[in-house]
């Protein structure tokens, strides 16, 4: 079997949990298929990657432009994937090449759906008129796509919910995984002391991208609420607009100088100064308004850290609540941006579930090695990858 991986991210750039996702699946895959990773930006050194560069007359800073771009990259890919025997898209960057592959082609094509942009306004932000776009592209290649894979039960429903002219039976739940040797705890104190993170105190970590869909404008009104002497360390990087950017950096900006105890690592880092730091972490907090899975907790259950996320989306299939950390309700507003009903209720509640596990560290880190066992037992990316290709073989067999 001859497969097509088609994604934006790809090692060594990956800013997300869908480039982990792909980085994860393709190794696995590799040992059950031929595999060819076609991904975004520079040339790769293995033989079976292929990097694909936008088109230089789309260059230019116009917000639509961006879009555009992803299509360019789209036409380029589907021409490579001429001789695969199936193609297997990843996000909306690369759903357009795999649906122009099936037609060029004849050949399969499954969609993996990391996140869907009907339930993504605040995209628009930094897309403007290519928020449109792209939104065309995903709906036309998942409503003619042969499979859908959703990473999670919650992920599907909102799949069927966005694209009723899905058949229900095309769309399967394949969950995300987690490599729970690369991720396992490291007690290591040099990559915190470099960030000025004290290992003796208790810490609060937040991993992620500063966009509207992982929440931590919530999280940083969440803060003053904290226990004093708890120390709050952001992970967190490649702001989606200037605007959101000056909103994070006010609101830490503030925080520092108020309440004082705020480490911000304004950077994606490297998973050998990562897992330290989620490691040492008494509470890893998710404060997501929008997350079909979430890679990032599995990522902080295998360091055997205990989580505070929000209840939504896929979430609650990853962090059982009350075993492996604690969910804190969530209600979105009908504004179409998933703002929470209750604000200030929500980020109270954040804050009261992270105190409830700071001030008991011991059942915090039961939590953790709760969150470990079910990392390993649920959550193996060679599972997942059995699953894919047997997905893979059925299609084929039609």
């Amino acid at each position: 079997m001859r497969l097509a991986l088609l994604t934006r991210e790809y090692p060594p750039e990956v800013y997300g949990g869908a480039g982990v996702h792909v980085a994860y699946l393709s190794r696995e895959l590799r040992d059950l298929a031929e595999v060819t990773v076609h991904c975004w930006g520079a040339p790769r050194a293995p033989v079976d990657v292929v990097a694909h560069p936008a088109w230089d007359a789309l260059d230019g800073s116009a917000p639509h432009l961006a879009a555009l771009r992803a299509l360019s990259i789209d036409l380029t890919m589907a021409a490579a994937a001429r001789g695969a025997d199936l193609v297997h898209s990843h996000t909306w960057y690369a759903n357009l090449g795999g649906h122009l592959a099936k037609l060029c082609y004849g050949i399969p094509h499954v969609v993996t759906a990391h996140s869907l942009e009907p339930l993504r306004p605040w995209k628009a932000e930094q897309l403007g008129g290519g928020y449109a776009v792209s939104s065309f592209a995903e709906r036309t290649a998942y409503e003619a796509a042969d499979a859908v894979v959703a990473v999670s039960a919650g992920m599907r429903a909102d799949v069927l919910a966005c694209y009723p002219a899905l058949h229900p039976e095309r769309v399967v739940v394949i969950p995300n995984g987690i490599d729970a040797q690369e991720y396992a705890p490291d007690h290591s104190t040099e990559a915190l002391v470099r960030y000025g993170v004290d290992p003796a105190r208790p810490s609060v970590l937040f991993v992620g991208r500063i966009t509207r869909q992982k929440g931590l404008p919530h999280l940083l009104r969440a803060a003053p609420l904290l226990d004093a002497g708890v120390q709050l360390v952001l992970c967190a990087g490649a702001p989606d607009t200037p605007e959101l950017a000056d909103e994070v950096a006010t609101a830490v900006a503030q925080l520092q100088a108020t309440r004082g105890d705020v480490v911000w690592i304004d950077a994606m880092l490297p998973r050998a100064e990562l897992v330290p730091l989620l490691t040492h972490a008494t509470v890893f907090v998710c404060p997501s308004v929008y997350e079909p899975l979430g890679i990032v907790n599995l990522e902080a259950m295998a360091c055997e850290t205990a989580v505070v996320a929000t209840a939504t989306g896929g979430i609650p299939e990853v962090v059982a609540d009350g075993e492996t950390g604690l969910l804190v309700p969530f209600a979105a507003s009908d504004d179409g941006l998933r703002t929470p009903v209750d604000p200030v209720g929500f980020a109270a509640g954040i804050a009261a579930r992270v105190n409830e596990l700071v001030r008991d560290p011991g059942r915090a880190a039961e939590m953790g090695r709760a969150g470990r066992r079910r990392a390993v037992e649920h959550f193996g990316w060679l599972a997942v990858a059995t699953r894919t290709a047997a997905l893979y073989e059925r299609l084929l067999l039609r």
